[in-house]
C-alpha cells in the first residue's frame, strides 16, 4: 500500500500494529488488548483525516496509484462478462480510451471509459489516460452502436485531460471532443456518467454528457486542473492548493452547483482500501439510475439530457 503525505499518521499506526502482532507471535504473550487499542486509533485517525479532506487532498486521493481504474470497474460490475471493442474505423485504436459490452445484473450495457496504467510501462501504453482524437471517435462510434441496438450507455471518467500533443491537435482534438458533446446530446438511449477519478476539462466532458452524472466520493471534476490553473494565474504550481479551493471541484461542490446528480460513497480512506465495496456502490447506483431512465421514451431521454446541460448555463442573481 502506498501512502500520500497526509496519510502518514495512518502508516505509522499500521506499522505499529504490524510490529505488535509480530511481537505477540514471537513471544507467545497475549497482546490482543494492545493490538485492539492500536486498531481503534487507526480507525479514529482515518475518520479525522478522511472526513475533513481539503479540496487539494481530494485531488491527491483521486490520483492514488492504488485506486481501481476503468477496466477494474468494467470487469467487476459485469462479473467478467466485459468484452472490449476496438478502433475508431478512421485512424486507429486509442489505448487511453476503452469501450465494450458487458452485462450488469443480466442487462447489457455499452461501457466506455478512460484507462490509466498501474505501472510505468502501462501508463506510457495508455498515455496516462489522456485520449487522442481517435479515442473520442471510438467512443462515439460505440455509443452509436449502442443506440442502434437499444443498449444503455455507461461512461467512466478518469482523465487529467485530453492528450495535448502536436499530433493530437493535427488530427483535430478539439473538433473530436466538440463532435462527441453534440452527438451525445442526440443519443436516444439512457446515458449514465460516473467520475471515478480525475474529471478534467474537455477531456472528461467528451464522454460526460449524460442523463445522470455521478461522482465517486474522492474524485474531482473541473474545467482545469489545480496545477494548470495555478501556472496560468500565478506562473507557478506553488498555488495549486489555493486553485483547488477556488475551483469548487469536489463532489460536494459539484452537487451543490447542480453539475452532478449524486455522490457515490466510497470505503473509508478511498476506493483502493476496499475495491469490491466501491464496485458494488457504483453498480447499485448505475442500476438505480437505469431503472429510472428506462421509463423514459427515446425523445424524452434526449430532451432530458439537453435540458440538464442547458440549465447549467442559467444564472439568476
Amino acid at each position: 500500500m502506498e501512502y500520500l503525505d497526509f496519510e502518514l499518521p495512518i502508516k505509522e499506526l499500521e506499522d505499529q500494529l504490524k510490529k505488535c502482532i509480530e511481537l505477540g507471535l514471537e513471544s507467545g504473550i497475549d497482546i490482543n488488548s494492545a493490538c485492539k487499542e492500536i486498531e481503534k486509533k487507526i480507525e479514529n485517525t482515518k475518520h479525522q483525516i478522511y472526513d475533513n479532506l481539503t479540496p487539494w487532498q481530494t485531488v491527491q486521493l483521486s490520483r492514488h496509484p492504488s485506486r481501481p481504474y476503468s477496466l477494474d470497474y468494467c470487469n467487476a460490475i459485469t462479473d467478467n462478462t466485459f468484452i472490449e471493442l476496438h478502433g475508431d474505423r478512421n485512424y486507429g485504436d486509442d489505448k487511453a480510451m476503452i469501450g465494450g459490452l458487458g452485462r450488469i445484473d443480466g442487462k447489457t450495457f455499452m461501457i466506455i471509459g478512460q484507462q490509466k496504467g498501474k505501472n510505468t510501462k502501462e501508463r506510457q501504453y495508455r498515455r496516462f489516460g489522456m485520449p487522442n482524437p481517435d479515442g473520442y471517435r471510438k467512443a462515439i462510434r460505440l455509443m452509436k452502436v449502442a443506440e442502434k441496438f437499444n443498449i444503455p450507455i455507461l461512461t467512466l471518467i478518469d482523465t487529467p485531460g485530453a492528450y495535448p500533443g502536436l499530433d493530437a491537435e493535427e488530427r483535430g482534438q478539439g473538433e473530436a471532443i466538440a463532435y462527441n458533446i453534440s452527438q451525445m446530446c442526440l443519443i436516444k438511449v439512457p446515458i449514465i456518467c460516473v467520475v471515478i477519478g480525475e474529471g478534467a476539462s474537455g477531456g472528461a466532458l467528451g464522454i460526460g454528457v449524460g442523463n445522470k452524472v455521478y461522482m465517486m466520493e474522492n474524485t474531482w471534476y473541473s474545467v482545469i486542473s489545480p496545477e494548470s490553473c495555478s501556472s496560468i494565474l500565478f506562473r507557478s504550481w506553488e498555488y495549486k492548493e489555493v486553485a483547488a479551493e477556488n475551483l469548487r471541484l469536489t463532489p460536494k461542490d459539484s452537487q451543490k452547483l447542480g453539475i452532478i446528480d449524486g455522490i457515490i460513497k466510497e470505503p473509508l480512506g478511498g476506493a483502493h482500501y476496499n475495491p469490491q465495496k466501491a464496485f458494488d456502490s457504483l453498480k447499485n447506483q448505475v442500476l438505480e439510475a437505469f431503472k429510472e431512465l428506462s421509463k423514459m421514451s427515446p425523445d424524452q431521454l434526449v430532451e432530458h439530457r439537453q435540458n440538464k446541460f442547458i440549465d447549467m448555463g442559467v444564472f439568476s442573481g
